[in-house]
């Protein structure tokens, strides 16, 4: 995935975004010494799920569970244990496919009370436009950082030719030297990153490393903050 990203010295330029994915280093194998894999079967369809079938025999739980027994009318043996690949969320209602969803976000405080209830905005991507990813400037130590966010994600920012080197390997370098993070946003540096359109918005805290001539520059990625809870009122003692 190509980024456009800005340092210091408002220089820009196009490099490379890779997801991070951690090496497993224990491997399952099966009875053939096969490595083993997880897949997603196909349980039922909404004809022969739970619902349908209480429908079908009007609630009553007796009949149903006596079908059950007799004829298995809750399995479709053309359907049943089918291997899922590639699939796409859709949204139902009574068992038919809704259309023209209007979808909304719900905002709670920390102890699950509504705050604010809106229609939601399908806002498009910002992180490979015109405007690079600019350097705010804003440092937080990564002892304070791991205290105050929880880091859902992370990205690894890598070069594309040799002047992208150059470009990151400065980066990443006086990031190591503050052993700090620093803030990272789009717009003028304080609006959150959206990777895909309609998806959800991030706050980025860019991290580096140096190890002579190479480098490893991170983008951890973060929707959520640590909060405390505010401290109970002391009741009157009688």
């Amino acid at each position: 995935m190509p980024i456009n990203l800005a340092n210091k010295n408002r220089r820009d330029a196009r490099v490379s975004l890779l997801g991070v994915r951690p090496k497993r280093d224990v491997r399952w194998l099966d009875e053939s010494r096969r490595e083993t894999r997880t897949v997603r079967l196909l349980q039922c369809d909404i004809k022969h799920s739970t619902d349908s079938l209480l429908k079908e025999f009007e609630g009553d739980l007796d009949e149903l569970g006596q079908a059950i027994i007799e004829a298995d009318p809750e399995i479709d043996l053309e359907q049943f244990g089918k291997l899922l690949t590639e699939t796409s969320r859709v949204y139902a209602v009574d068992g038919e496919i809704a259309y023209h969803v209007e979808e909304f976000e719900v905002i709670t405080d920390p102890d699950g009370n509504l705050k604010e209830r809106r229609p939601r905005r399908i806002e498009p991507q910002n992180i490979n436009s015109d405007v690079p990813l600019v350097w705010t400037g804003k440092f937080i130590s990564k002892a304070e950082a791991v205290r105050k966010f929880v880091f859902t994600g992370m990205k690894q920012i890598t070069h594309i030719n040799g002047l992208t080197y150059d470009f990151l390997y400065d980066i990443a370098k006086e990031l190591d030297e503050r052993d700090s993070f620093m803030l990272l946003g789009a717009g003028k540096g304080n609006q959150p990153l959206i990777f895909q359109r309609g998806g959800k918005p991030y706050r980025g805290f860019l991290e580096g490393r140096v190890d002579g001539e190479k480098y490893l520059l991170l983008l951890h990625l973060s929707n959520m903050e640590f909060k405390a809870p505010k401290p109970k009122a002391e009741e009157p003692v009688e």
